[in-house]
């Protein structure tokens, strides 16, 4: 049975949805004014993973992740670059859409965005006010009132009288109680605004994925995800606002991953340590970002660093070590030894659903990955042949792809396989004839354009570094 984490009760839960078979999952997109980072990348992977184990587990899941395409940091960045703030926007959800492609992210059900769910939005706002969970100053604004929400602060933790200490009430600001938010912010010159009955304005940031939920996922869901640093306040607001509008619980299960590290500290825009997808993906295949994620817990801190993502890289060529072929001379293994390789690959099976089970632990499904792929790679040496070595070659490719990974192989030029298969004839006479330099020859200078020959008792393979 699985068991997620949930961060409203601090404690690993069985996982019930709401509707039997159908999972509601929301995660909390960016705010698109700048290149995406490889944090980004982090949280998105996670959640894609997440939701390819639950289709694996035969869930009908209806995903969300909204674009924040309106927004304080938007506005500015539009007015220094000169362009037109939705402009902006539409650019960086386009680029942000090709490297989550790039990274093998399942497309969402939905993208909503903010500027497309006014109405909506406007609409929650009003049943706020009429049921006295919000208040319109009459500057404009309007804003949540903290106060009326007696559990206000149970996903952070947090209670109100610790808040207000370090709270204060901005100039221009009429706020009832320095922790009240906006809903609603009044339009100011030369900003993107829409008529309400408060008069020209924009949403304010959490209001828009509460309406987004509703809209999209209807009054209650089962998960809701996104980075811990989202916690506070912005999905502790979300819950206020759609718990005081629905009158039902939010959110069943909410689930937020830890924060991607470079040099020890949070990777993030304000601390100008940024490291972009696009920059990674020039340099590292889509599969070794995941394998970055896979290998460590997704509440925990992912430490960003060369010796982790060389770690990646190996560990993602050991996985595709195991898809080699037989080698073309192979007699077989005895019935025995096939036997128990179909076996460790259902024991793999059994393993990997074990580990993701437990709150999606990655790095042990990883592990019973490559118990199996030491198992075929041991077939294969002792002279299985490519029938033997199948089911648990599929078996493997399966459990990987359940993970989001491609293990695909580099493509190869049309003609470069007799190429090499020649070659690898005439480095076996020369070695037979103990023209050991001319044989290195040929090894080494396959090797330097990324071919590797490897020597066995069945005879010579070659695959791409």
């Amino acid at each position: 049975m699985l068991r997620i984490y949930n961060t409203l009760t601090r404690q690993k839960e069985e996982f019930q949805p709401l509707e039997p078979g159908v999972v509601k999952m929301y995660v909390c997109g960016p705010t698109v004014y700048a290149d995406a980072h490889v944090g980004h990348a982090m949280s998105a992977l996670v959640f894609d993973i997440v939701r390819r184990y639950l289709i694996y587990k035969g869930y009908d899941v209806r995903f969300v992740m909204n674009f924040t395409d309106v927004d304080d940091k938007i506005i500015q960045r539009a007015r220094q670059s000169g362009i037109d703030p939705f402009a902006l926007a539409e650019h960086y959800i386009q680029q942000f859409q090709e490297q989550l492609r790039a990274l093998n992210v399942l497309p969402a059900t939905v993208h909503p965005r903010a500027t497309q769910t006014i109405p909506q939005i406007q609409q929650m706002i009003q049943g706020l006010i009429e049921k006295g969970y919000a208040y319109a100053p009459g500057n404009g604004d309007v804003y949540y009132r903290v106060t009326r929400k007696p559990d206000y602060g149970k996903l952070s933790g947090r209670k109100l009288e610790e808040m207000q200490a370090g709270a204060r009430i901005e100039v221009g600001e009429q706020k009832e109680h320095p922790m009240d938010f906006a809903l609603w912010k009044a339009a100011r010159p030369g900003e993107p605004a829409w008529d309400s009955p408060w008069g020209k304005g924009r949403p304010g940031w959490h209001i828009e994925c509460s309406a987004m939920n509703l809209a999209y996922l209807g009054e209650q869901i089962d998960i809701h995800g996104g980075g811990n640093d989202l916690i506070f306040p912005h999905h502790e607001n979300e819950i206020a606002q759609s718990e005081a509008y629905t009158g039902k619980p939010f959110v069943r299960y909410w689930m937020h991953n830890g924060m991607l590290q470079l040099g020890g500290e949070k990777m993030s825009k304000s601390l100008g340590n940024l490291v972009t997808i696009e920059e990674f993906l020039k340099e590292h295949e889509g599969d070794v970002m995941r394998m970055l994620v896979l290998n460590s817990n997704y509440r925990a801190p992912l430490s960003f660093t060369p010796e982790a993502i060389e770690a990646a890289e190996k560990g993602l060529e050991r996985l595709r070590s195991a898809l080699r072929p037989a080698a073309p001379a192979a007699a077989g293994v005895a019935a025995e030894v096939a036997e128990a390789l179909k076996n460790q690959a259902e024991a793999t099976r059994q393993a990997f659903e074990q580990a993701m089970d437990d709150d999606f632990n990655t790095a042990a499904a990883l592990a019973a990955l490559f118990e199996l792929v030491r198992a075929i790679n041991t077939a294969r040496d002792q002279g299985a042949t490519q029938e033997q070595l199948q089911p648990a070659q599929e078996m493997l490719l399966r459990l990987a792809g359940v993970l989001g990974l491609r293990l695909e192989k580099k493509k190869e030029a049309p003609d470069v396989v007799p190429f090499v298969e020649l070659l690898i004839e005439v480095r076996n006479e020369l070695r037979k004839q103990k023209l050991w330099a001319l044989s290195d020859l040929i090894r080494d200078r396959l090797k330097a354009l990324g071919i590797l020959l490897e020597d066995t008792r069945e005879g010579t393979t070659w695959r791409w570094e």
